[in-house]
């Protein structure tokens, strides 16, 4: 039995082996070295991490700022976002509730470089549509994703109408909860608000973590957007740190400083999720442990 449980699962530890760990293992010894796709690799101990820590690399911290000012936007508001309208998506008296699951989760399958043509075109500061829109209410027009102060809040909104599959995880948790909890509110008098409060979020702090841990992970390696809409314009506002990298490794063809950037940003994530874990026992209820 041993054995053919071995043989079943054999096609995923190889792929997990040859796909991801050996990988990830070559670019850890690429970053102690000088490779420049070029040349031999060259062993320099720490010099890659050196160079981004002292300033001598003007686009790290850069890089940094803007995808933390990224993430701290979009994981906040994608994670209401997507709650609301689970939660709207869930109610008895709404009509057609499949139709909307099926628009909400419907950009989750349009492909990346079509989705970003179109809201190239949306964010058009002459012809696109959010302008026309904000000149009909005789409101200040925008650039949006050609301005410094804009292009981050504008990939943010961006995220948003590609929310479909945490409204749909939303969406499971909300019915998972049990119909005998609110009964018993209401039998004890027990509003709405009360109930939602009560009831709904404590049953839901699992799916929200989940939601934020993968929300977060997600975020901190946002990278389509900038390749395609803004290529870390204007005036690199909108240099994302997967672009950043992506911009070292095959632009500039540093593989061992791109592999050292790699690996600071794992380590990044690794940091704030066990933080978010660490912090999730005093808001985090779990049914099993009552």
């Amino acid at each position: 039995m041993a054995a053919a449980g071995i043989l079943f699962a054999l096609p995923s530890i190889l792929g997990l082996t040859l796909f991801t760990i050996l990988p990830m293992l070559t670019s850890l010894i690429l970053s102690f070295t000088d490779y420049r796709t070029v040349n031999t690799p060259k062993f320099i101990g720490f010099d890659n991490y050196t160079r981004l820590f002292d300033g001598t690399d003007p686009y790290f911290y850069n890089s940094l700022w803007v995808t933390f000012k990224y993430v701290i936007l979009r994981v906040p508001l994608g994670l209401v976002f997507s709650f609301v309208a689970a939660f709207l998506l869930n109610l008895d008296f709404i009509r057609g509730k499949s139709i909307f699951r099926t628009i909400f989760y419907l950009p989750v399958i349009v492909p990346a470089v079509a989705s970003s043509m179109i809201w190239i075109w949306l964010f058009s500061p002459d012809l696109g549509l959010f302008n026309s829109f904000l000149e009909a209410l005789h409101i200040p027009t925008l650039n949006w994703l050609y301005s410094e102060k804009t292009v981050v809040p504008s990939i943010v909104i961006m995220s948003l109408w590609a929310m479909g599959s945490t409204i749909i995880i939303f969406l499971a948790g909300l019915q998972g909860v049990p119909r005998s909890l609110y009964e018993a509110a209401i039998v004890d008098g027990a509003g709405a608000l009360r109930k939602f409060f009560n009831i709904t979020i404590p049953m839901m702090t699992p799916i929200i973590f989940f939601n934020l841990i993968m929300g977060s992970i997600g975020a901190f390696q946002v990278f389509t957007e900038a390749l395609i809409m803004t290529q870390g314009g204007p005036n690199n506002a909108s240099l994302f740190y997967n672009y950043y990298i992506y911009r070292e490794a095959f632009q500039f063809g540093e593989m061992g400083h791109a592999s050292a950037i790699a690996w600071i940003l794992f380590m990044i994530i690794l940091i704030v999720t066990a933080i978010f874990f660490r912090t999730s026992k005093s808001w985090v209820f779990y049914e099993s442990e009552v």
